[in-house]
C-alpha cells in the first residue's frame, strides 16, 4: 500500500530529480537530474532507497511536506535546518538524517546555508518517468509530476514502513578549493591575457543563476580579433564555460543547452561541477588548469570519498534517547532461559544488572 506526502509549500524552484536521463543529447535532450548528483545519492542512502531514485530538489527554503494518511519516512540531504510540526509541538532537526513523519505531521526546511541546494527524500519513492528518468526538465515538460516546478497540494506516492531512521554524523564538506577546468575546445579563440585572467583572477556568481547554468562576475574575457565571439553551433555539455561577444562567462549546468554558438574556453571537469553547482549568488571561485588525466583521477577520488560517506551512515539515537537498533544488535545474554526446566542458564556477564 502506498503512503502519500502532500506538498504543503513549495518554496523556491522545487522539483523532483534523479541522476538523469543520459544517451539523447545527441537529439537535443539535456541530462537534467541532479545539481548536486552525490548528495541526491546521499538522501537516498539514508532511507535505504536505491541511489537513483528520485528526491525533491530545491533552490531556497520555504519546502514544506506534510505526511497524509500513514507515516512517511523521509531524508535530509543538504546544508540546512528544519522544523518539524506534531501534536505535542515543534522540534528543530539537522539535516542529513532521515525523519518518519506521523499522519498529519508538517515537515519544513528552513534556509539554506552556504550552499544553493537542498535535497528531501521520501522512503520507496514512486515517481512517473519519461524518456528513462523522472528528472524534471520544465523548458520541455519532461519529467515527474508532467515536468513542470512542484506546487502546493501535489502529492508524491512512497512505501509504507522502514529500516529505521539513519544519520550521516559527518557530512560532506564544503570545499573551498579552486574549480579546476581543462582548457578548450575553443580556447584559441581567445587571447592570452582572458586565459590567464580565467585561471588567476576570482569570479562571483551573479544573480544570474538557474538550473540551466550560472553567470560568473569578473574579468572580461576578450576573443582574438580575428576569430571573433561566435562558432559554428557544436556540442556543449555541463561543465562547458561559453564566453559571447560581451566577454562574460556562462557555464552550463544540468538543464544546459546540447548546443550552442559561443566559443567554449574550458569545462569544469566532472568531480568539481558539482561544487560549483551549488554555489551560491554571491559566493566567490577561482580556476585552475588541469590536464584530462588529472580531471580523471578526480573523478576516482570523488567516487571513493562518496562511497565512504555512505558507508559511514548509521541508525540515529536522538539525544537523550535509547539507540534500540543499537541495543538489539548486541548480544546482551548469552543463554537461554527456561523458567519450566530443571535448570537455568546463568549470565556469562557477571556484572550484568542485578548480580550480587
Amino acid at each position: 500500500m502506498s503512503v502519500l506526502l502532500e506538498i504543503v509549500s513549495p518554496g523556491g524552484m522545487a522539483s523532483i530529480q534523479d541522476l538523469g536521463r543520459s544517451g539523447l543529447r545527441r537529439v537535443g535532450v539535456p541530462r537534467a537530474g541532479a545539481l548536486e548528483p552525490g548528495w541526491l545519492r546521499l538522501t537516498n542512502a539514508l532511507l535505504g532507497n536505491a541511489q537513483d531514485a528520485p528526491v525533491i530538489e530545491f533552490l531556497a527554503g520555504g519546502l514544506a511536506v506534510r505526511a497524509l494518511d500513514l507515516p512517511v519516512q523521509v531524508a535530509l540531504g543538504g546544508h540546512f535546518s528544519a522544523e518539524l510540526s506534531t501534536v505535542a509541538g515543534k522540534r528543530r532537526l539537522d539535516s542529513w538524517r532521515s525523519v518518519t513523519l506521523a499522519p498529519g505531521e508538517i515537515l519544513r526546511c528552513g534556509t539554506l546555508s552556504a550552499a544553493r541546494v537542498g535535497y528531501l527524500g521520501l522512503a520507496g519513492c514512486c515517481v512517473r518517468r519519461q524518456l528513462g528518468s523522472a528528472s524534471t526538465y520544465a523548458r520541455a515538460g519532461l519529467g515527474g509530476l508532467d515536468g513542470r516546478w512542484l506546487v502546493a497540494r501535489d502529492r508524491l506516492p512512497g512505501a509504507t514502513g522502514s529500516a529505521g531512521e539513519r544519520v550521516l554524523r559527518t557530512p560532506p564538506r564544503l570545499d573551498q578549493a579552486a574549480i579546476r577546468v581543462v582548457l578548450g575546445p575553443q580556447d584559441d579563440y581567445f587571447e592570452q591575457q582572458a586565459i590567464a585572467a580565467l585561471l588567476s583572477a576570482p569570479y562571483r556568481v551573479s544573480a544570474a543563476a538557474d538550473r540551466m547554468g550560472m553567470r560568473l562576475d569578473g574579468p572580461l574575457l576578450r576573443h582574438r580579433s580575428a576569430k571573433g565571439g561566435e562558432i559554428v553551433s557544436d556540442a556543449t555539455i555541463p561543465g562547458s564555460i561559453q564566453v559571447p561577444g560581451q566577454g562574460q562567462a556562462i557555464v552550463l549546468l544540468a538543464d544546459g543547452q546540447t548546443a550552442g554558438g559561443y566559443p567554449k574556453i574550458a569545462t569544469v571537469i566532472s568531480a568539481d561541477l558539482p561544487r560549483l553547482a551549488v554555489m551560491a549568488p554571491g559566493q566567490t571561485l577561482r580556476f585552475v588548469g588541469v590536464s584530462v588525466a588529472a580531471a580523471e583521477r578526480a573523478a576516482r577520488v570523488r567516487e571513493a570519498e562518496l562511497q565512504a560517506l555512505i558507508a559511514a551512515i548509521g541508525p540515529l539515537a536522538e539525544s537523550g534517547e535509547l539507540d534500540l537498533q543499537a541495543i538489539y544488535a548486541v548480544n546482551l545474554i548469552s543463554g537461554v532461559v527456561d523458567a519450566g526446566g530443571d535448570e537455568v542458564a546463568a549470565p556469562s556477564n557477571t556484572n550484568a544488572a542485578g548480580a550480587d
